[in-house]
C-alpha cells in the first residue's frame, strides 16, 4: 500500500495532501520537530521527532519505502528517497526523479555556494495558488502511478 510522508515543518500544502490522501484511502505521516497539530482522520499520523536539523529528513529516510511519495523541499531528503525506490515531489508540484536530482544537488550546492560568497542574495519566490493548484495535478498522478506500479 502507498504511503506518503510529509516533511511537515514548514510544509505549506498539509492539507492537500491530506485531501489526496483521503480521496484514495492512504496513510500519510506529517514528520515535524514539533509545531503540527494531531488530525482527526484515522489515516493522517503527526510523527514528533528529537529536534535537529535533519531528524525529521531521518525519519523519513528510515521509513519510506519503494513505492511511497515523500513531500518535501529538501533536495538531499528527495534524493535518499528516490534512492529507496519511492517517488518525492516539491510542494510547488515539481516532481524528483532519477533522472533528474543530481542535476538539482549539483545546482543547490552551486548556488549555496554563490549565496555564500554573497554573490547571489534572495530566495525563492513566493509561493503562489498556482504552485499550490500544481502540487495538487503532480501529487494526483504520483498516486495513480504509486497505485498502478507500486514498486
Amino acid at each position: 500500500m502507498v504511503e506518503i510522508y510529509v516533511d511537515a515543518d514548514a510544509c505549506p500544502v498539509k492539507d492537500e495532501t491530506v485531501r489526496v490522501a483521503q480521496r484514495h484511502g492512504l496513510k500519510v505521516y506529517m514528520v515535524s520537530d514539533g509545531g503540527v497539530r494531531p488530525h482527526p482522520d484515522p489515516l493522517v499520523q503527526v510523527v514528533v521527532v528529537p529536534q535537529g536539523a535533519d531528524a525529521a529528513d531521518d525519519w523519513i529516510a528510515q521509513h519510506i519505502g519503494p513505492g511511497d511519495i515523500a513531500v518535501t523541499n529538501d533536495i538531499p531528503l528527495a534524493d535518499r528517497c528516490i534512492k529507496a525506490g519511492s517517488r518525492a515531489l516539491r510542494p510547488n508540484g515539481e516532481a524528483f526523479s532519477e533522472e533528474t536530482i543530481g542535476m538539482t544537488l549539483a545546482t543547490r550546492d552551486l548556488m549555496t555556494s554563490l549565496r555564500e560568497t554573497g554573490q547571489i542574495t534572495g530566495g525563492p519566490r513566493p509561493f503562489s495558488k498556482q504552485d499550490r493548484s500544481q502540487f495538487l495535478n503532480t501529487l494526483e498522478t504520483l498516486v495513480q502511478a504509486a497505485k498502478r506500479n507500486p514498486a
